[in-house]
């Protein structure tokens, strides 16, 4: 009999480990299961600060953007001022010089009709 309650003793010892190994087993898949959750809240932190560097640099990007379009703009109507001005410079240039041929040519007529008058005579 004593070797029956021995075997039932063992018997009951085996069984208390076994429960106490899966009590560690479920307590250490608890743990796994806690750890991997803090990483996937910090990975989906670290994906909301990523996807607010990116609107940020998106901004920065639009902002720089603008500020090319109103140097070219600023360009544009700068080097449009100064073609407007040299042609309106040529243009005087061009006027003085009909008026002066135009005065040319009338001194040139009035001499040829002194020139006529005097060989009428």
């Amino acid at each position: 009999m004593n070797t029956k309650i021995a075997l039932s003793a063992a018997l009951a010892a085996l069984i208390l480990a076994g429960c106490a190994k899966k009590e560690e087993a479920v307590q250490a898949t608890e743990d796994a299961a806690a750890a991997a959750a803090a990483a996937a809240d910090e990975a989906a932190a670290a994906a909301a600060e990523a996807v607010d560097a990116a609107g940020e640099a998106a901004d920065a990007a639009v902002d720089a953007t603008g500020a090319a379009v109103d140097a070219a703009a600023d360009a544009a109507a700068g080097t449009a001022g100064g073609v407007v001005d040299a042609a309106g410079d040529m243009a005087s240039d061009a006027a003085q010089a009909t008026g002066e041929a135009i005065e040319a040519t009338g001194e040139a007529v009035q001499e040829a009709g002194e020139a006529v008058q005097e060989v009428a005579k």
